[in-house]
């Protein structure tokens, strides 16, 4: 949980918002098919439906109020991974800040699956 101290009061701000905050920018990216998660029994990639994304997105909480972030995602197929993830890096970033005040400290973006259409 990130707490936050303003004139006005005390805001806190669940894991439940941030992942989908983060859900939310990532999968907006074009090229992006959705969040990623591995099966622990038979270890495929599995795509997630959009209301189980969060199971895609990793949220660590540093000390002073900032976060590290890790995206599983699968991709569509003929795109350019490395501009992709770097335009998640910078989407994700953008959001998570400007929406919740919170200091992103990086953002690991994991490709797990490529869809072959």
């Amino acid at each position: 949980m990130v707490k936050f101290q303003n004139d006005s009061g005390n805001i806190s701000l669940s894991p439940e918002v941030l992942t989908a905050i983060v859900g939310d920018a990532a999968t907006g990216c074009f090229g992006v098919k959705g969040m990623a998660m591995r099966s622990v029994t038979d270890g495929l990639v599995h795509l997630l439906k959009r209301e189980s994304m969060g199971k895609g997105v990793y949220i660590t909480y540093n000390e002073g109020s900032s976060v590290s972030i890790e995206l599983h995602i699968i991709v569509d197929e003929g795109v350019n991974i490395p501009v992709l993830c770097k335009s998640i890096i910078s989407e994700v970033r953008y959001k998570v800040t400007e929406l919740t005040g919170v200091e992103v400290e990086n953002v690991n973006v994991f490709v797990d699956s490529i869809i072959i259409d």
